[in-house]
C-alpha cells in the first residue's frame, strides 16, 4: 500500500482532459444521456449553446476520477457535493485541481474544481475514506 500525504494544503495533481466531440458523446451514450444538445450540434446552436457540452453524469463522474486517481483504489467516496457553473464545451479543455481541505484519521475531504476557457464549471468537494 503506498502512503499518502493528506495533510491539510496538500495540492492534488492537475488532470487535463481534452473535450473533443467524441469524448462529450460517447460519454453522454455510455451514461444513457439521450438528450440532443450533448450529440447533435445543430440542436444545441438552436437552443443557443455554441456547441455540444458535457453531460452533469459525466462531470460528476470526471470529479471522482480526479480524487480516486490521487487517493488510489483503497479510497471509498462517502459524498461528493457539486456546483455546476459554466458549460464545458467540445474543443475546449477541463482541468482540475484540488487541496486537502479537511482530514480526520483516514477521512479527508478534498475542495475541487474543475475549469475550462470560460470559468469554473465544477466546484466543491469530495469526501473519502481509506
Amino acid at each position: 500500500m503506498r502512503t499518502l500525504e493528506m495533510t491539510v494544503g496538500t495540492a492534488l495533481p492537475g488532470l487535463v482532459i481534452p473535450l473533443t466531440p467524441t469524448f462529450i458523446i460517447s460519454t453522454a451514450l455510455a451514461t444513457r444521456d439521450f438528450t440532443p444538445v450533448h450529440h447533435d450540434v445543430e440542436l444545441a446552436r438552436a437552443q443557443g449553446s455554441r456547441e455540444i457540452f458535457l453531460n452533469i453524469l459525466t462531470t460528476m463522474g470526471l470529479v471522482e476520477r480526479f480524487v480516486t486517481d490521487w487517493a488510489g483504489p483503497e479510497a471509498l467516496i462517502r459524498g461528493i457535493n457539486v456546483k455546476l457553473g459554466v458549460p464545458a464545451y467540445a474543443g475546449d479543455t477541463l482541468t482540475f485541481s484540488g487541496t486537502v481541505a479537511e482530514r480526520d484519521g483516514d477521512t479527508c475531504l478534498v475542495d475541487v474544481r474543475g475549469a475550462v476557457s470560460l470559468g469554473a464549471h465544477a466546484t466543491g468537494s469530495v469526501r473519502f475514506s481509506l
